[in-house]
């Protein structure tokens, strides 16, 4: 994501007389406050010299720091029981200018969906949109990575600054429990918030599903604007309590799904290329095509009609758009077919609930075996990886383990906490050549899910990131067979 460093604060502030803000000592230049923040990795305090020495005219600090002897009276120190909230508010009113309309979404899976759904049917309607997340900014004609799905909040403000300058009116944007946690979104003037679900995830960050709930809660009563509007999944027992805390809040609150009381599905069927809906919309109901795989995409695409609908478009409006959606690269994506009629799908899953979603979903839609390639990361919560064995052994027909981005942990060790729990799938450590195995023993009909990775395009192997794409591979061996792309 880019990053612009010279925007000027809407109105005269104590930040006016700043050139830039940045948590990063490495970044700083001659006018820039520093924002000394102590991480689970490295304390930003100890770069404080570091900083004033490239140029620093402030540090913001936890309370209690002190300036390095020789720094006082050369640099403003500013100190806060809470400095990650005060940085982040600090980078709002320096950058100043935010799309007008702005819709966070939070939960395990479906939120890079959600928001590109959301995204989408607003460009439907000749809205100037953007999204934001995992996959970096896209709008029309900006496109640009982004390493983390919640940016600090530095960046995080250049880029809605940069948004409202291109003249981007609509943003959907991605809400990760780390940056609630972190407090990166305090201070983004969010007017409608969207929850997907929950499934165990970031217990390597996170102390419990309690502490990891309580996150995500925050987007709704610390982020969410006074008067703003939640859409939440009706059909999750966490939108029970998330609902009480919106309520508590003063927020308003809109539901959706199979118990939805705003937006409720009342009839779903898998069709060849897609899902047939039959909604109940605010009493009115609608039948519809829907042009994607997977019952677990209707959830999202109703979680981005909500967000539509409660940012102030007419209800059928919004609906009409719901038939154009595409979906989106890596989140259930065919990558291809093979003569015999095999598919290939890739898909972003790398946690329990979501490698259980994914096979569920995709079982209507197989004629013959399904078959689900997959590994788990190294230097995180491994207490998933016997689970996802088990997940994969119970809905798939066949298993492949791999590696998936291994880092430091031993790629075979992994491996073998994973097929503990399914002995009867097929082991092959080299992620390409499990694929190319994967795609070429498929036969009539069957369908292949290849599981952990979806857009990324990188491997990590150790300390180093080596290119790595699903789909191209799997794209090589379709061709090589005859195949077709998708």
């Amino acid at each position: 994501m880019t990053v612009l460093t010279e925007h000027r604060p809407a109105s005269p502030s104590p930040s006016s007389n700043l050139r830039g803000l940045t948590s990063d000592s490495r970044e700083v230049r001659s006018g820039y406050l520093f924002a000394a923040l102590p991480g689970s990795k490295a304390d930003g305090r100890t770069f404080i010299l570091d900083a004033i020495r490239a140029g620093a005219s402030a540090v913001l600090a936890p309370a209690g720091t002190m300036l390095p002897p020789g720094a006082a009276g050369k640099v403003a120190l500013i100190t806060d029981e809470n400095p990650r909230r005060r940085f982040a508010l600090m980078a709002a009113e320096f950058h100043g200018a935010q799309p007008e309309t702005i819709a966070a979404v939070t939960g395990t899976s479906g939120k890079t969906s959600t928001v590109s759904f959301a995204r989408q049917m607003w460009e439907h309607l000749g809205c100037k949109a953007a999204s934001l997340g995992t996959l970096g900014i896209t709008a029309l004609g900006m496109e640009t990575y982004g390493a983390l799905t919640t940016p600090d909040p530095a960046t995080l403000h250049a880029g809605l600054a940069d948004l409202a300058a291109a003249g981007v009116t609509h943003l959907a944007m991605e809400a990760s429990s780390h940056g609630l946690d972190q407090h990166r979104l305090d201070g983004v003037r969010v007017t409608v918030a969207g929850f997907t679900n929950l499934s165990r995830d970031h217990l390597d960050y996170h102390a419990d599903m309690e502490t990891y709930l309580a996150a995500k809660t925050r987007l709704f009563t610390d982020v969410l604007a006074p008067g703003g509007m939640a859409v939440l999944n009706a059909d999750t027992p966490e939108s029970i309590r998330i609902g009480s805390a919106v309520a508590r809040a003063g927020r308003k609150m809109m539901t959706y799904g199979a118990k939805g009381a705003d937006i409720r599905i009342e009839e779903i069927a898998a069709v060849a290329h897609g899902t047939q809906l039959k909604l109940l919309v605010r009493r009115r109901s609608v039948t519809l095509a829907l042009p994607l795989v997977g019952p677990f995409q209707s959830w999202n695409a109703l979680c981005a009609l909500g967000l539509v609908m409660a940012g102030g478009v007419e209800d059928m409006d919004a609906i009409s758009a719901l038939g154009r959606l595409k979906g989106v690269r890596g989140r259930m994506e065919l990558i291809g077919r093979l003569p015999n009629g095999a598919s290939i799908y890739v898909d972003y899953a790398h946690k329990p609930g979501a490698l259980e979603t994914v096979l569920t979903a995709l079982r209507p839609h197989t004629e013959g075996a399904l078959v689900c390639l997959f590994g788990c990361g190294g230097d995180r919560d491994s207490g998933k990886r016997p689970v996802m064995g088990g997940i994969a052994a119970r809905l798939a027909d066949r298993v492949i383990v791999t590696d998936d981005n291994p880092r430091t942990e031993d790629a075979a060790a992994i491996r073998r906490e994973i097929m503990a729990a399914c002995p009867g799938g097929t082991e092959i450590g080299d992620r390409a050549e499990a694929i190319d195995h994967a795609i070429r023993g498929l036969g009539a009909k069957d369908l292949l899910v290849i599981a952990g990775k979806g857009h990324e395009t990188g491997q990590i192997v150790g300390d180093t990131v080596r290119p790595f794409d699903d789909a191209e591979t799997a794209r090589k061996t379709i061709a090589a067979l005859g195949g077709e792309a998708a």
